[in-house]
């Protein structure tokens, strides 16, 4: 490949070389949302920053198996292991079935998704769609003996697999940390350890969710499905891992002792995380009660929000972070986002209106090497915004009438922000759709001829002369009719 992309990878601690195990494929998998409530700002972070790498990748020339699972069965209220299944107390409350509330959110946020710009995955699988492979994912890791039957149950024995490998190698915990930090529950008395975690865990009667397996009636442990799908649609080996940090330890943690017990060694070779959007320094999350809809960003419609910000505003105001660092929401600086995102757009628009030179006064050449630089080192997105700000000053200067520019190179400064703006970073200029512009240019005008038509029910004739006599001064032709009024524009 051209270019050298450096990722720093959570196993190792360190940036290190992307060099794929079966180039120019990759396989990359990433944990997808628990759909049982309404996707918010905590899930745009994975989604963009590992969409942001899919994008890119891509562009490098490598083909790309990007994986997305979607959780809709064994993800617990209280614990990975205790407490009722989340989307089967969805489904009680409202009496619906487990697979409607699943159904209905996966949709929610598919459209969320796409008002971000996020790219569909490759393959989207789901957890219940997969309990064949997470039962012999099972059996695999009893037949090696790290794992143990328990009134129905399987628990993965972690004291046991830590003398043979080491349980804690990606969050550097060790066995007696883990100890020490893990929560006596009630109903854990089946556990040897405390640490151990389920595999599969028998149903309790009035658990809805449920499929039969050697052992019970019951269902996967969480830390399953990625495991068994990540090795079903990518294989025993395969190039990145991601999702977010909250999720090093236990999920991923669990999901490297699985592999490891099951076949004997890793299957993932590139562990990538997404640090978290924090409110006043404290995590954004459902559990903690703290977050924020995407749809109420997207509407205003929240306590917190001072305005409605568009899909683009959250996007650009996430990228303008590297993936690894926190983000702290506060209106302040969603709105410098939105002004920002809008300089920028403005910039690429006023592109076409620069008349190329016999000969430039900037250097448009080092642009892309520099966007090119920023985003091989580990996907720095704030880099490459800083650098596209950089053009958009010699877009507004070469306007201005202070530089000149060829015509080549015109072209060269078209395709840069093309490439890295549109294509790399996946952002859009909404106000460029001239469809979607007439649409609501078309709607005000019905707005302003549905309020003449109150004035003139309500014998207000002083509001309907001035509504018409000043669309007509605008050079609008108003046609009154029997059941509704007319209009074009005529330019």
């Amino acid at each position: 490949m051209e270019h050298q992309l450096i990722i720093y990878n959570t196993l190792s601690r360190k940036k290190e070389p992307f060099v794929p195990l079966h180039a120019p494929h990759v396989g990359m998998y990433v944990c997808g949302p628990t759909v049982y409530g309404d996707p918010h700002l905590g899930h745009a972070r994975p989604a963009i920053t590992f969409d942001l790498l899919f994008r890119y990748l891509r562009h490098l020339g490598y083909r790309v198996r990007y994986v997305r699972n979607i959780t809709d069965v064994g993800h617990l209220e209280h614990d990975a292991d205790d407490g009722e299944d989340k989307i089967a107390k969805k489904a009680r409350l409202e009496q619906l079935e487990p697979m409607e509330v699943a159904q209905y959110y996966a949709n929610r946020y598919h459209e969320a998704m796409r008002a971000l710009g996020v790219l569909p995955p490759s393959i989207e699988p789901l957890a219940s769609g997969h309990i064949i492979e997470q039962i012999r994912l099972v059996e695999e890791i009893l037949k090696n003996g790290y794992a143990y039957e328990s009134e129905g149950s399987v628990y993965f024995d972690v004291a046991k697999y830590n003398k043979d490998h080491h349980y804690g190698v990606l969050s550097g915990r060790n066995l007696d940390d883990v100890l020490n930090t893990t929560r006596e529950l009630d109903g854990q008395e089946e556990k040897r350890n405390p640490a151990d975690f389920a595999l599969w865990k028998k149903a309790q009667p009035e658990h809805i969710m449920r499929w039969p397996s050697p052992w019970s009636d019951g269902f996967p442990g969480w830390h399953c499905e990625c495991t068994a799908m990540g090795r079903k649609y990518l294989g025993a080996h395969f190039d990145i891992h991601g999702g977010g940090m909250d999720l090093v330890f236990p999920h991923h943690e669990c999901e490297i002792a699985q592999a490891v017990a099951s076949q004997g060694e890793p299957m993932v070779r590139y562990w990538m995380h997404n640090n978290m959007i924090t409110i006043g320094g404290q995590k954004m999350g459902k559990s903690l009660g703290n977050f924020i809809t995407l749809e109420q960003f997207f509407t205003g419609q929240h306590e917190k929000l001072a305005q409605a910000y568009s899909p683009m505003t959250i996007r650009f105001f996430i990228l303008q972070a590297h993936y690894r660092s926190t983000v702290d929401f506060g209106n302040e600086a969603l709105q410098a986002a939105e002004k920002g995102l809008g300089r920028l757009m403005d910039a690429i628009r006023e592109l076409d209106n620069l008349k190329p030179a016999a000969a430039s006064t900037v250097d448009v050449r080092a642009l892309r090497a520099k966007c090119y630089e920023a985003m091989n080192d580990d996907l720095n997105s704030p880099i490459v915004i800083a650098h596209l700000f950089d053009g958009a000053k010699m877009v507004n200067n070469i306007a201005a009438g202070n530089d000149t520019i060829s015509a080549d190179d015109l072209q060269e400064l078209k395709e840069t922000f093309r490439l890295f703006a549109f294509d790399i970073l996946g952002l859009r200029d909404d106000n460029t759709s001239n469809a979607a512009r007439e649409e609501a240019f078309g709607r005000v005008v019905d707005m302003l001829l549905e309020e003449r038509l109150r004035a003139k029910a309500n014998k207000d004739w002083a509001t309907s002369d001035k509504i018409r006599n000043e669309l007509q001064a605008l050079g609008f032709e108003i046609k009154d009719g029997k059941e509704r009024t007319e209009w074009k524009l005529n330019v």
